[in-house]
């Protein structure tokens, strides 16, 4: 999203991958050194923000396996925003549910109410310990890097699929 990678830059992947220590699950962050850079189907030295990039590193593939990875962000040791496992959002509800074959309105947002949200490229179900004045406090089943102001995309099960509601922006 932001800055620059080049070959020989040594980066971290968080939150990073689930290892369970005494029965309690948590995140290791994750090192490694980029050895190659692909950037519109062609060998590159150095990439920066604008399209897909692909980052080769000597990391054990088996790491990525099921996807594993995905919704994790990448970057320079020490620079990478913070990964939490909580947050405050201001909540934007739409007026009609996205994708429902029934024109439906969308409810306010409830305490203990569990949510699909999309973090950037992660996606996590939050559940909600409290919502008042269009906020709302969640704390989440994976954790997610965040960037303050950074908007998140929230769904409600509804008919058993999760849907489209509206989006809410970190406060914290």
């Amino acid at each position: 999203m932001q800055g620059k990678l080049k070959i020989g830059d040594e980066i971290e992947v968080v939150p990073g991958r689930r290892v369970e220590v005494a029965g309690k699950a948590t995140y290791e962050r994750i090192t490694a050194k980029i050895i190659s850079l692909e950037a519109g189907e062609r060998s590159v030295k150095e990439v920066m923000p604008g399209g897909l990039i692909a980052i080769g590193t000597e990391l054990d593939p088996s790491i990525t396996k099921s996807d594993g990875l995905t919704g994790r962000v990448v970057g320079i040791p020490g620079r990478l925003p913070p990964v939490v496992s909580s947050f405050k959002m201001k909540t934007v509800l739409l007026d009609r549910v996205v994708g429902s074959a029934a024109d439906l309105v969308v409810d306010e947002i409830k305490s203990n109410e569990p949510l699909m949200l999309s973090v950037g490229t992660a996606t996590t179900v939050g559940v909600v310990k409290s919502a008042h004045e269009g906020y709302a406090d969640v704390v989440l089943k994976l954790p997610v890097c965040i960037l303050p102001n950074q908007r998140v995309a929230i769904s409600r099960r509804i008919s058993n699929k999760w849907r489209l509601i509206g989006y809410g922006i970190i406060s914290q």
